[in-house]
């Protein structure tokens, strides 16, 4: 009997766009079982290289072998039937459809048919992933709506499953569900090619890991063998640098206090606010945990004066009421606002990158001037955006839409912070950024409050807020916990906190319970 030596297997694959190498002589082996990492800075290669494996995009040259037998996939059809499976980052799924009707739309119509729900309850328990098939999607959490995607995949009995930032919006009892089911996979042969920001999940759950930097593969290591910061430093060819946060920090008068904010939400099976109270002091960042879709869009919306506040909601920046302020206004009293969302809501897509730094700036830089736009100097404060910030773009002119996701992300971040506000609000700060870059913009966080200012970073990334946040507070369904200190709470507390335990469930070390 003929043994597979290897279950994926890519020889010098190159592609090339406009001004770029996107993988430059890529060679990568897969061997069956094996939970296989992919790791990069964005912009490194990692996606183009996934989507040719995936049959989204030919590459320019190269040769792929599947199971030792050289192949061309010319479409995600055609990688499904191979035996590949993908789980993307962003779900693709219908709210208003069942758990059932979403995977039938994406698999095969003879497996769509014929006691499809029993099958989706039989792979769903050997997994240990249960499902519901009659259950509608919008009454599910971020974890459940992830096994759907998960489920379709495994029905169509793939031999390699390729997982794209599959924690990003899980919590830590969900991660470790996640990990149990993708090892059992593991066992019964099973590849896995697992793309990740978070380095301690890929020692925690990886056998091997490919790194990747500028298009090429620049090492491999046994991630057991490796810490979380000398694979960052492979990543960036570079020595990482731990954001460092100053201990035993004294902060000065309230900076921002929110008192009753209740808001109806305008979104399709969005949540509404219910009595959210908050207060963040000069110096300080509060961080706020919590599963996506549980408020956090609309705690930003009303914070950034996008809708109005309720009617007994009062917002005060300091002693001054800026609850009935539109955008702009808050703007300029010295708020400052990076949404979840990069493009279409942080940047204009065809718009170059100086023309998106007036949009935020035009009064607290002065780029506008009895109400003429100066060019210049709006160029000069985008070109300093760029290189704070190690903004990789050819320069000012070019579209924010020609931008990677993490390079447009530090470029939002840099054209807020270099305002210097004296509020900076954040949601998804770090979101599919690498190891290098999320550390920047994490230490920026904490030297903006140096300077007196008042940080609140909304994040699903426990791991963020722990190293960066003073208190931490955890929003569920719409409602707000308490903060506490950050070193008087575990991220298993927090994790039960955001799954809906009440605070009176359990204790919490060092806090008043009575």
């Amino acid at each position: 009997m003929q043994v597979t030596r290897t279950r994926l297997k890519l020889e010098n694959i190159t592609k090339h766009y406009p001004g770029i190498i996107a993988n430059d002589s890529v060679n990568m082996s897969v061997l069956p079982g094996e939970i296989h990492a992919l790791l990069g800075e964005n912009g490194a290669g990692k996606s183009t290289l996934v989507k040719f494996i995936y049959g989204v995009h030919g590459a320019d040259s190269g040769r792929m072998f599947w199971e030792d037998k050289e192949i061309q996939i010319s479409n995600p059809s055609e990688a499904r039937k191979t035996g590949i499976g993908m789980v993307f980052q962003h779900f693709s799924l219908f709210d208003a459809l069942t758990v059932e009707e979403n995977i039938a739309i994406g698999i095969s119509q003879e497996l769509a048919t014929g006691g499809l729900s029993d099958k989706i309850i039989q792979v769903s328990n050997q997994y240990g992933l249960p499902l519901d098939p009659s259950r509608y999607v919008y009454t599910l959490s971020v974890g459940e709506r992830q096994r759907i995607e998960v489920v379709r995949c495994l029905l169509q009995n793939p031999r390699l499953l390729i997982m794209d930032e599959p924690t990003s919006v899980l919590t830590p009892q969900e991660v470790e569900e996640l990990f149990k089911t993708l090892r059992r996979l593991s066992d019964e042969g099973i590849s896995i090619l697992y793309i990740s920001h978070k380095l301690q999940e890929i020692k925690d759950l990886c056998h091997k890991a490919t790194i990747m930097r500028n298009g090429k593969v620049v090492s491999e290591c046994n991630p057991d063998d490796e810490t979380t910061r000398s694979m960052a430093e492979m990543m960036m060819g570079k020595d990482f640098i731990s954001p460092e946060r100053r201990e035993n920090k004294s902060f000065g008068s309230t900076k921002l206090s929110l008192r009753n904010i209740n808001r109806v939400s305008h979104h399709q099976h969005g949540v509404d606010l219910a009595n959210i109270d908050l207060d963040i002091k000069t110096g300080e960042v509060v961080g706020i945990a919590g599963i996506a879709g549980n408020g956090q869009t609309e705690l930003l919306e009303v914070l950034s004066g996008e809708v109005p506040v309720g009617d007994e909601g009062i917002i005060l920046l300091g002693d001054r009421e800026v609850t009935n302020l539109n955008t702009n206004d808050r703007r300029k009293v010295g708020m400052a606002f990076v949404p979840e969302e990069r493009l279409g809501h942080g940047a204009v897509p065809n718009m170059s990158l100086w023309e998106n730094t007036v949009l935020s700036a035009a009064y607290s830089m002065d780029l506008v001037i009895r109400g003429f736009v100066s060019k210049v100097s709006s160029i000069a404060f985008c070109k300093h955006v760029i290189k704070k910030f190690n903004v990789h773009t050819p320069g000012p002119n070019t579209f924010a839409s020609a931008l990677s996701g993490g390079n447009l992300q530090k470029f939002i971040f840099g054209r807020e912070i270099l305002q210097n506000p004296k509020v900076l609000i954040v949601l998804q700060p770090t979101w599919g950024v690498d190891a290098g870059s999320a550390a920047r913009i994490r230490q920026s966080l904490i030297d903006l409050t140096e300077n007196e200012a008042a940080v609140l970073v909304i994040s699903q990334d426990l791991e963020e807020l722990l190293e960066i946040s003073d208190r931490i507070a955890v929003i569920h369904e719409g409602k707000l916990s308490p903060a506490y200190p950050v070193n008087e709470i575990t991220i298993e507390e927090i994790g039960l906190l955001m799954g809906g335990v009440k605070k009176s469930e359990f204790s919490i070390r060092g806090t008043d319970e009575n």
